[in-house]
Formats: structure tokens, sequence, C-alpha cells
């Protein structure tokens, strides 16, 4: 079966334009490509990509070494926001890009109602 990537784009602007704070997010595969982005001005997709990839397989090799078992999120924190990446499916991993002022558990609820939408059209 195919994947949606205009479906997949949609969810996925829906999201960005619908929840407070969230600045832009990606549907990339757990090798690097995209599927589907709505990024802030001036990001390239296709790096943003590749760097969500390489942090998820880090996070899972952190994860493994420290036997802290599997890695549900991998969440970055600075000055300027927050960057999460989830998984979403087998075949998926969610990057969402927030402000500073997010409230952080609004945010992972939001992540949630919209990964349990993006499953249904990646699986």
């Amino acid at each position: 079966m195919a994947i949606n990537s205009e479906k997949l784009s949609m969810v996925l602007q829906n999201f960005v334009s619908g929840t407070t704070d969230v600045q832009g997010a990606a549907l990339v595969t757990p090798d690097g490509l995209p599927l589907a982005a709505t990024l802030p001005g001036g990001m390239d997709e296709e790096r943003v990509s590749a760097m969500s990839a390489s942090m998820l397989s880090l996070g899972e090799r952190i994860g493994m070494e420290l036997a802290r078992g599997t890695i549900d999120r991998i969440f970055v924190e600075g000055n300027k926001g927050f960057g999460i990446l989830t998984g979403c499916g087998q075949d998926a991993v969610l990057l969402v890009l927030a402000s500073e002022s997010a409230k952080q558990g609004l945010l992972m609820l939001e992540i949630k109602r919209v990964l349990a939408e993006l499953k249904l059209i990646v699986q």
C-alpha cells in the first residue's frame, strides 16, 4: 500500500497551524528520507530529515547502552524552544518543533493526538 503524501502533509499542516506554540513538524523515515513536512522558513527538509534519523539512531543506542529500554521520545530543549522526536509506527518518525513558551504537558497530549492520526495513514 502506498503512503498518501498529500494526506500526511495536510495532517501536519493542520497540526502546526492549529496547535499553540508549535512552529513546525516533519514526518521522516528511520533512514532519514522526508515523507511530509511543514517547517519554518529557511529550514532544509532534507537536512532536518537526516538529522532526525541520526538523533533517533543515537538515542536508541544511548537507551540500550544505559539500560533504559525502548526509547519513547527524544526531547531537545534549547533557549529558543523544543524539538521532540517520537516514533510513529515502524516506518516513520515525527519531529515537532515548538517555541520556548510551549506548555510541555499540553504539547505531549497534542503530539499523541496527531500521532494516532498519522499512524492510520502510514500503516
